[in-house]
């Protein structure tokens, strides 16, 4: 029986191997040169943690948030953090209808599998902390009501450096949220061939697709 079940055990950890595997070359139909910085983004993924890609404009920080959402079966929601964003726009409200009488809740983007929070230290430490009780606690408390997350859940975002003019440094609260930073860095000059011979004709996004569903994420966390 013991043999058997090792067999299993054996068994369906090789359809999970397989299955990070094909999303990893996934995610590197559009990331090239770049295993060791897509490898991780999975790795966050899978440990259920959220992810922060810390480096210069222009070296794929988006494009690697982009390519793995897109190959994920999941809902996706692209925040654009600019200094003027409130905490309402990150978390949504509650509007008040005038033909029923009553408030009704609208959820804002956070409200998704995967959230790219884009360049997240360009807002205000007070909507960057917005995010604090979502990445921790996977729900958002508004006026005394909880409202559960979608799962799985993570956030990946980028963060320009903070010499950069209007950027505003994350607090070490938020840092906290984050499981993995990284930097992705200047790809090799055969590799930035490569991308340019990619992008000659067509984004190689757009013909990404998803490789994994929504179920499939949650069972390789709950291993």
């Amino acid at each position: 029986m013991r043999q058997l079940e090792t067999v299993n055990e054996r068994a369906v950890t090789a359809a999970a191997v397989e299955k990070v595997d094909r999303l990893q070359r996934a995610i590197e139909t559009v990331i090239k040169g770049k295993p060791e910085a897509v490898r991780l983004a999975i790795v966050t993924l899978i440990a259920g943690g959220h992810l922060l890609v810390e480096d210069v404009p222009g070296v794929g920080k988006t494009t690697l948030a982009h390519a793995l959402a897109r190959a994920l079966d999941c809902s996706f929601q692209r925040i654009q953090f600019t200094s003027d964003l409130l905490p309402s726009d990150v978390i949504g409200l509650s509007v008040y209808n005038q033909h029923s009488g009553v408030f009704e809740w609208k959820p804002g983007p956070v409200f998704a599998n995967v959230v790219l929070a884009d360049e997240i230290n360009r807002t205000t430490p007070k909507t960057q902390s917005a995010l604090l009780e979502a990445m921790a606690e996977r729900h958002v408390t508004v006026e005394g009501v909880t409202h559960l997350l979608a799962a799985p859940f993570i956030v990946l975002a980028t963060q320009n450096p903070i010499e950069h003019h209007g950027t505003y440094p994350l607090p070490e609260s938020q840092l906290d949220r984050f499981m993995l930073r990284l930097r992705i860095g200047y790809p090799e000059a055969a590799a930035e061939k490569q991308i340019l011979r990619d992008r000659e004709h067509k984004d190689p996004l757009s013909k990404l697709g998803p490789v994994m569903t929504a179920a499939e994420v949650l069972e390789l966390q709950r291993r």
